[in-house]
Order: C-alpha cells, then sequence, then structure tokens
C-alpha cells in the first residue's frame, strides 16, 4: 500500500491537499494543524472522502519511539506530537513526510521512510552528544557540566546509527 504519513511541516507545504495518495497523520498533529484553510473546510472535506486519516499510534511503538529519541539525543528537541508521527510510523510502515531534523534523525536511524517536503532533507543521521567547551569533556544530556559548570553545547556524531530494535 502506498501511502504517506504527515508530520505538521507537510500540512503547511499543502502536501494532503494536491495529492490522491493516502495520508495518515495523529490527533496530535490534526489539533495542531486543523486550522490551516479553516475558512474552506478543506481538512473536513479531506476527512469526509477517507483521503486524510487521524490514527493514533499504539503504545508499544511510542515507546520505541521515545527510547529511540533518547538513544539519539534528539528526545529534548521533539514534542509530544513529533514522537507520536515517529511512533504511527513505526506501526505502519508508511512514508514519513517532514522537514523536522530531530524526526527525521530518530526516523533514520530506525530504517523508516522519510522525505522532505521543502528541502533536500537531511545528509547526515547520527547521535547527539553533549561537550564541555571548557574541560572537553562529553555527556549524554544536560545544560550545564557537572565537572566545570560550563555550558554545555551539542554536536551530531555523523554516522551513530541508533541501536534501538523495533519491537514488533
Amino acid at each position: 500500500m502506498d501511502f504517506r504519513i504527515l508530520d505538521a511541516s507537510a500540512f503547511y507545504a499543502g502536501i494532503p491537499f494536491g495529492s490522491s495518495n493516502d495520508c495518515y497523520t495523529t490527533s496530535l498533529v490534526y489539533d495542531e494543524i486543523k486550522h490551516i484553510k479553516k475558512n474552506q473546510e478543506v481538512l473536513e472535506t479531506l476527512l469526509e472522502t477517507n483521503r486524510l486519516k487521524i490514527r493514533d499510534p499504539d503504545k508499544k511503538s511510542t515507546i520505541a519511539a521515545i527510547n529511540a529519541s533518547k538513544n539519539t539525543g534528539d528526545y529534548q528537541q521533539l514534542s509530544k506530537q513529533d514522537l507520536s508521527i515517529i511512533a504511527l510510523c513505526i506501526d505502519l510502515s508508511g512514508q514519513l513526510i517532514t522537514d523536522d531534523f530531530a524526526i527525521s534523525n530518530v526516523a533514520k536511524n530506525l530504517g523508516l521512510k522519510i522525505s522532505p517536503v521543502m528541502t533536500s532533507g537531511i545528509k547526515d543521521v547520527g547521535k547527539w552528544v553533549h561537550y564541555c567547551p571548557g574541560c572537553h569533556s562529553s555527556h549524554r544530556n544536560g545544560k550545564e557540566c557537572p565537572k566545570c559548570g560550563t555550558s554545555l553545547k551539542r554536536k551530531l556524531l555523523k554516522g551513530e546509527a541508533s541501536t534501538v530494535p523495533l519491537n514488533k
């Protein structure tokens, strides 16, 4: 089956309005974007004609998305909506349409199909690490170095694939 799983950026770019493909999103994302083209009632038409389906991911997929995002270091950058869309992609194995770097990084580390909307997509995937520019120590997360108190910075360790397996 050829279908797309849409995050908010796909709606803002107009993807479901000009496509005949089946599209899915979560109720959290729908609540975030339901103001789009409200006067024209376009979203309601997509729902009524079954071209847009709202489905929430199961708990196992949500936990897998959270664990994967923690493993890549993207967790703090992701909203509940973002995590729900990654989890739905795990559930349905569709094509995730997004321009969000953190969503794309987690999804690609999980081996999910990603298509960008208005950008060329992400080039590098990996794991984020927090590092201290003062004492040069590395940390999994945090805002301040526990050794010297300097504010931590983030950098992507390219090619560091996640080891979080999909529990299907």
